[in-house]
């Protein structure tokens, strides 16, 4: 087993802890171009794929390959049977794909504002991003939303989720990426096959990263891989620590945006804070990490309000939601269950109910 897979890949794009775990809005889009776009890259994956067992019976598979794709079929059946995830035809074919992400996302948000710009879908609901299967046609858009002033960040994305609509095939961008993170994808991505909310991605990804960090770390435990999860306890940490110094720029850019300042004057002070959060970064970095450079790439891009704000998607509820998952003892079908409960909520009072849940809640107990 890898030594510590998941944390490498996240190191180099921390979103995709992420990353890993968006959902591309498949077969909807804006336009007849952008949908039929979609479709077609769809198609032309899950056609492409074949089934695991399959693959696994033929004598000249690669025995990196073969090896990936047995551990594939154990982490699938798990999700299943220990985590009281979706027992569908998901993750259990394979397709490579010959690149090293599936797809890219375009987020954005205003210059002088710390929330996204959103598109909405049918089915979906509004996300805080378009997903694209091709990069160039990714960057093609993401240069028009430059024109207008904003701030754009485009991601690679190794997975996405169709919701349950189709059987979301294996690809090469998820195995590559080792054992620990491609257990992390699959629990992550059926756990929004399992409850997913319109219009709230903020929920919708705190959920499944719980369920995907609990799950991972459940999964290590027992199968023995007490080193293993020492470091991904460790990586789960580093990057909490990372979050926090994300959130508390986020809120001074905030403040800095309400101040009335003249737009020069703002300009300047969001690239003083942006270089403030840098310095942080290594002092943290050089000190409570003892060197630990792993998050280096991140700071070294250029960073702006959109890519700050994807950190948040994935992070501002999750401890909130582990909270919950205690609450109902690590039971998951009592989790799921307060979690749908939770989800007849309106936006504000569904955060404010899991915020202040005292016990594993209606639904769930």
């Amino acid at each position: 087993m890898d030594s510590f897979p998941w944390y490498a890949h996240t190191i180099r794009r921390p979103m995709l802890l992420v990353v890993a775990m968006a959902l591309l809005p498949v077969l909807q889009g804006c336009n007849p171009a952008y949908y039929a776009s979609s479709v077609g890259g769809h198609i032309k994956i899950v056609s492409s794929s074949q089934p695991v067992d399959k693959l696994l019976e033929r004598r000249d598979i690669n025995p990196d390959l073969k090896e990936r794709l047995t551990i594939s079929r154990e982490i699938r059946d798990y999700a299943s049977e220990q985590l009281a995830l979706p027992d569908n035809d998901s993750y259990r074919r394979y397709v490579d794909t010959g690149r090293e992400y599936v797809s890219w996302a375009v987020y954005s948000s205003p210059e002088f504002s710390v929330g996204f710009n959103t598109w909405c879908f049918p089915i979906y609901g509004c996300v805080p991003y378009r997903g694209y299967f091709s990069e160039s046609a990714a960057e093609k858009f993401a240069e028009t939303l430059r024109e207008q002033d904003m701030d754009v960040y485009v991601g690679g994305v190794p997975a996405y989720s169709s919701l349950g609509w189709f059987d979301d095939p294996l690809m090469n961008t998820m195995v590559i990426r080792g054992d620990v993170y491609l257990a992390g994808v699959v629990f992550h991505e059926l756990a929004h096959q399992r409850v997913y909310v319109q219009n709230d991605s903020g929920f919708n990804e705190a959920f499944a990263v719980t369920v995907e960090e609990k799950g991972v770390e459940k999964w290590l435990r027992e199968r023995g891989e007490d080193a293993v999860l020492k470091d991904y306890e460790t990586g789960l940490q580093r990057y909490k620590d990372f979050q926090i110094l994300v959130a508390e720029t986020r809120q001074a850019l905030a403040r800095i945006y309400a101040s009335g300042l003249s737009e020069t004057d703002m300009r300047a002070a969001k690239a003083k804070e942006i270089e403030r959060l840098r310095a942080r970064y290594r002092r943290l970095r050089d000190g409570k990490w003892n060197g630990y450079r792993g998050f280096d790439r991140w700071f070294d891009e250029p960073i702006n309000n959109a890519r700050l704000a994807t950190i948040g998607v994935y992070g501002d509820l999750v401890a909130d939601f582990k909270r919950l998952f205690d609450l109902c003892a690590g039971d998951y079908e009592r989790f799921y269950d307060a979690v749908e409960y939770l989800a007849q909520f309106e936006s504000g009072e569904r955060v404010e109910a899991l915020q202040t849940a005292s016990a594993c809640m209606a639904g769930g107990s």
